[in-house]
């Protein structure tokens, strides 16, 4: 039986180019090595932009490293044994961005040593996926976020996603209507409230928003808000997505049965991993809504690219931040295991995720 030799974690700071907001200038990176008992060595990560890097790594080095050496080497076996260790320190946050390091550690030690990509180790079922642009703008000046939209279109998005919520509705209106006209009728428009309203301040906002022909709106209250996203749903026509901040596949169940997501995104670092992950995208599946990963396109593009198709629901996109990629920003020893180009996400070649941090 393989088991896990050693495991250990570090701590990156990412700088980004531009920052994300006056006090949001690098994202935190906990890069993560496994070697196996048959020698195969795996590398991956824990992801948090602004606050916990330090709880996290403190976390992986303390409790979970400590557990699973000696374990099997087997990424989808350990998870849940791992899981029920370290639980009582939390249902998610910290315990499942933690363990998110040792999962995508062992399966890319599982790809590398079959000599696969992540997406042919899993078995891949289309070479390409479409991508959206997608930026932390809310802050931006109205003609900033349209200099901004216009390099999307350039690059040949199909659709991007802005940010709403601002202290001021009209102002919101002004800019989703100003970005409305510069994509024309043909591109897809999609908001992001950042978990910013009240329930009331939803249905008034989108109310009015709605005009401006949304494909959705992301998290419009607090992630939490089981009940609040399933009165909003039934108030609105336009479709609710969540993902971001539900950290286990039991929330993802909630707001499903609940009527209160027509749409998941699922960070694949916050919920666990890619084990849980593919369990999400098997429980959306059933429910027949569309999963779109959010964030991380340098992995979740890999996964998207894997994720069986479903009749009658939309295929995975592939979220593009502007200015956020790891191989843009120069972190990864190696070039980006994907691409972006005419508005659709490749990969490229390379073994295992292709993602080792410097």
């Amino acid at each position: 039986m393989t088991t896990i030799a050693s495991f250990d974690a570090r701590l990156v700071r990412v700088a980004l180019t531009r920052p994300w907001a006056s006090d949001v200038a690098t994202v935190g990176v906990i890069a993560t090595h496994v070697v196996r008992s048959d020698g195969a060595e795996g590398w991956g990560f824990s992801w948090t932009p602004q606050i916990g890097a330090e709880a996290v790594l403190a976390h992986l080095n303390h409790d979970i490293a400590p557990f699973a050496v000696g374990e099997p080497a087997d990424p989808a076996e350990l998870w849940d044994a791992t899981w029920a260790h370290i639980h009582e320190a939390g249902g998610g946050g910290v315990t499942t961005i933690g363990l998110a390091g040792l999962d995508l550690a062992l399966w890319d030690a599982a790809a590398r040593a079959a000599g696969l990509s992540i997406t042919d180790h899993l078995g891949r079922q289309r070479g390409s996926v479409a991508a959206y642009g997608s930026g932390v703008n809310l802050h931006y000046p109205l003609d900033e976020l349209l200099a901004q939209v216009r390099r999307w279109i350039d690059a040949g998005f199909g659709a991007v996603k802005i940010k709403v919520g601002g202290p001021d509705l009209a102002e919101d209106v002004e800019r989703v209507r100003a970005v409305r006209d510069l994509l024309g009728p043909d591109r897809g428009l999609m908001i992001d409230a950042n978990q910013r309203w009240s329930l009331e301040r939803a249905t008034t906002a989108i109310e009015e928003l709605a005009a401006f022909d949304l494909a959705w709106i992301e998290e419009p209250l607090r992630a939490d808000d089981l009940a609040g996203h399933a009165e909003l749903a039934e108030r609105i026509d336009v479709p609710i997505a969540v993902g971001e901040n539900l950290h286990t596949i039991h929330r993802f169940a909630d707001f499903l049965r609940e009527g209160a997501a027509q749409i998941v995104q699922p960070n694949i670092v916050r919920v666990g991993g890619i084990t849980p992950f593919l369990r999400i995208a098997d429980l959306a599946a059933e429910h027949g809504v569309p999963l779109h990963p959010h964030l991380l396109p340098e992995l979740s593009g890999q996964l998207a690219l894997a994720l069986p198709a479903v009749p009658g629901v939309a295929e995975p996109l592939a979220e593009d931040v502007e200015d956020a990629g790891f191989g843009a920003l120069g972190a990864l020893v190696d070039s980006s295991p994907v691409a972006i180009a005419g508005g659709r996400l490749t990969d490229v070649p390379h073994v295992g995720l292709g993602l080792r941090f410097r």
